[in-house]
């Protein structure tokens, strides 16, 4: 959809909790800024004020929250920030990248909360307005390397526990075998260097900087 309407692009970044998704999509921005790209990064959930406040009840919600419920919220939360910032800045011919994205639904409360991927699926492209990254990196790493770099700290989702975190690594593997030239699959126990040269390699190639 992006190529359709603009000269804008759109990367995601993806990975279970601990993979430093959010170190790369950092790196990913200041490089293109050190080019002279306009690009912005957001994150998910959040990135708009609207769902930032779902983003505090999702993570942090004190009563038992359903699994639909969650996927929901996750994808009203996603909807929010599409229209506000993510399609609007795309259409002006900014880059994007996102901490998370659709298939973060697809994985968590698709593999996660073993709902249906196929419905899942359904409810991202409508509340995305049918928008798809033009390149995604899932930044792979085991679930005993994850916990050793997670803060002490977790958030709500982040307690769900090894199995869980496991289902979730499995259907980020299924998204990049079944959409291989959009899913970059990137060894995330790697250096944070060895990590940032891939991805910038992809990137350049891609998108021919």
């Amino acid at each position: 959809m992006t190529e359709s309407i603009s000269s804008g692009k759109f990367i995601t970044v993806e990975g279970i909790d601990g993979c430093g998704k959010t170190t790369q999509a950092e790196f990913i921005i200041e490089t293109l800024v050190d080019l002279g790209k306009s690009a912005k990064i957001v994150r998910e959930p959040g990135g708009d004020p609207i769902s930032e406040s779902i983003r505090k009840l999702l993570l942090h919600a004190e009563e038992a929250m359903s699994d639909r419920a969650e996927a929901l919220l996750m994808i009203a939360s996603r909807a929010q920030l599409t229209d506000k910032i993510v399609l609007p800045q795309i259409i002006n011919g900014a880059w994007v990248v996102a901490d998370r994205y659709a298939d973060s639904t697809l994985a968590y409360q698709g593999g996660g909360r073993g709902l249906s991927v196929k419905s899942l699926n359904e409810i991202n492209e409508f509340g995305t307005y049918t928008l798809k990254p033009d390149l995604t990196f899932f930044i792979d790493i085991s679930v005993d390397v994850a916990n050793s770099r997670m803060r002490v700290e977790r958030d709500r989702i982040e307690k769900e526990g090894n199995d869980f975190q496991q289902r979730v690594r499995d259907q980020y593997m299924k998204l990049h075998e079944s959409e291989p030239e959009r899913v970059i699959l990137i060894n995330g126990e790697q250096s944070v260097e060895e990590v940032r040269a891939e991805i910038w390699n992809h990137i350049k190639e891609k998108f021919n900087l």
